[in-house]
């Protein structure tokens, strides 16, 4: 069934209802009728089957028949720490993460990273990446949509990292270990991850330095050079493949 999540607070009555984009998809792109049923989400881990009881051209109204938890969230937390790209690749990574299965997205500048200022970031372009995560979010089934934070200095990264259970920056350079090897000494139960990915090109020597004297372990994806967007999404799914099962 098709998914689409809505503010909690229009989920407390028996009905529901859904208009602007969400009502223009419903009626004129799905077309669906009076009687078809929708799953709605309201982000904390709850979804509802709806069952459409009115179409109009400005409203669809639907009425709940069952409330249910969600399984489709991983117990592990990955926070993605993403070096600010060009923006096809910037957009790929927040769909194919959210699909994998990120919990929270952290745009980051680095000292390669094509964007040298967080501030040149303006709201409408994190409003467009936000539109990204949570129409990517609602195609694999996810019960909550990741959060997406304001983009931050590397430095300003590196200060938050002690928060986590395991932090890990990607390297090509040597002394690093692989993946799996890092996340063996890991508690499995409900781990959050930090995750740091470069620009293209790569954290520099330096970078990783800071980083791990802040707690964090390099780690390599294997013998090949993998894009920097690539990486990102491989990072992703193994490190949920080792640690929520």
């Amino acid at each position: 069934m098709h998914r689409f999540f809505v503010p909690a607070e229009k989920l407390h009555q028996k009905q529901v209802v859904l208009a602007g984009p969400q009502a223009h998809q419903i009626r004129d792109v799905l077309r669906m009728k009076a009687g078809e049923n929708i799953i709605v989400l309201d982000n904390t881990g709850d979804e509802y089957t709806v069952s459409l009881i009115e179409i109009d051209r400005r409203n669809v109204v639907g009425e709940v028949i069952e409330k249910r938890r969600s399984e489709s969230e991983p117990r592990t937390q990955i926070t993605l720490c993403q070096s600010l790209l060009s923006r096809e690749k910037f957009e790929w990574v927040l769909q194919k993460c959210t699909e994998v299965g990120v919990s929270c997205f952290v745009p980051i500048v680095t000292e390669r990273s094509i964007i040298r200022r967080p501030q040149t970031i303006m709201p409408q372009k994190m409003s467009r990446w936000q539109n990204i995560i949570t129409e990517a979010a609602e195609q694999s089934g996810r019960a909550r949509i990741p959060a997406l934070e304001s983009p931050l200095l590397f430095t300003d990264v590196q200060a938050r990292l002690a928060g986590f259970d395991c932090c890990l920056v990607g390297s090509v350079a040597g002394n690093k270990s692989s993946l799996r090897q890092i996340l063996e000494s890991v508690k499995k139960e409900s781990a959050h991850v930090a995750l740091l990915i470069g620009p293209e090109g790569g954290f520099t020597e330096k970078e990783i330095a800071d980083a791990c004297g802040r707690g964090a372990k390099a780690f390599s994806l294997g013998k090949r050079i993998l894009r920097t967007e690539t990486a990102a999404i491989v990072a992703s799914a193994l490190i949920l493949y080792e640690l929520d099962q």
